[in-house]
């Protein structure tokens, strides 16, 4: 697996996955909502820590800068 995700995006994944889960703490969302939400959040903490999204791999996206 090549890396094709930029610090930029990393953090910005991170940041979103933390706000869904004050979200969740403080009770704003429950239910169905709660659980993508979830489900996304955790998808958005692995694909950072990995450094890899799949989904940009079929249209040979890359958010890393030119080396």
């Amino acid at each position: 697996m090549k890396k094709n995700m930029g610090t930029i995006d990393r953090v910005i994944r991170v940041l979103l996955a933390i706000v869904v889960g004050i979200l969740y703490l403080t009770g704003n969302i429950s239910g169905t909502a709660a659980i993508i939400l979830g489900i996304l959040a955790v998808i958005f903490i692995l694909t950072s820590v990995v450094g890899f999204c799949p989904l940009y791999m079929p249209f040979n996206l890359t958010t890393i800068g030119k080396k």
